[in-house]
């Protein structure tokens, strides 16, 4: 493709990009989602709206840091050690929030990711971590929203393992088709509903179990 003249090259990437631009104006203009918090692994394209950090994601910095000697070993078990125990009073703090515990956590964050220790790579990945203080703190404002976003990569999972099994859909109508029943699978396993017993109760096969409409379930589960 690299010898394609410019205007011939796909612009796949660049279309996408603009359309995923105009929803979020749009989104922005309507007053829609004003609250709302995207949470990501610190990819880019996430850094909109209202925007935290995985926290998960965030010691993957610190878990992947090459030690040579067991003095460097130390150094980075210490401060992972640091960095969970820090993650367990969040966590903690979600359940309580209070505002002696949020001025509290944000002293003992600052003294966490402030410590130098003379081992470069380590050095620089906790400062890399304090250069993402208020994303990765919003939690202390908003102890709604989650620590990490394992549940929304567990989510996708199942996608990227149907298109490795099976290959990619041929149609738009295969890829709709494929997406809605993935997305159906998910929201059944997370009701606790056998989607088995979903599909025989919208295909009426006789004898089948019962299975409510799942947006009165997920509206029922929210009020609960």
């Amino acid at each position: 493709m690299a010898g394609l003249p410019g205007q011939l090259r796909p612009r796949h990437r660049s279309s996408a990009a603009g359309t995923e631009a105009a929803l979020v104006g749009a989104i922005v203009a309507l007053g829609l989602l004003s609250h709302t918090v995207i949470i990501s692994d610190d990819a880019g394209q996430f850094d909109v709206f209202q925007h935290a950090l995985c926290w998960i994601h965030a010691e993957r910095h610190l878990h992947r840091i090459i030690c040579v000697t067991d003095e460097q070993h130390r150094l980075v078990s210490v401060q992972r050690q640091l960095v969970w125990w820090f993650y367990a009073e969040l966590k903690l703090y979600k359940d309580n929030p209070t505002a002696t515990r949020r001025t509290a956590l944000r002293q003992r964050f600052d003294r966490i990711f402030t410590r130098v220790t003379g081992f470069a790579d380590l050095d620089e990945a906790v400062a890399r971590t304090l250069a993402n203080k208020d994303e990765l703190l919003l939690v202390l404002d908003r102890p709604d929203i989650p620590l990490h976003i394992n549940g929304s990569e567990n989510d996708v999972r199942s996608f990227v393992t149907k298109r490795k099994v099976s290959g990619k859909t041929r149609s738009a109508v295969g890829k709709q088709a494929r997406d809605t029943f993935l997305s159906l699978l998910k929201t059944c396993s997370k009701l606790a509903i056998s989607f088995w017993d979903y599909l025989g109760a919208r295909l009426k096969i006789p004898d089948a179990e019962r299975v409510p409409w799942l947006p009165d379930l997920i509206r029922q589960n929210v009020s609960a």
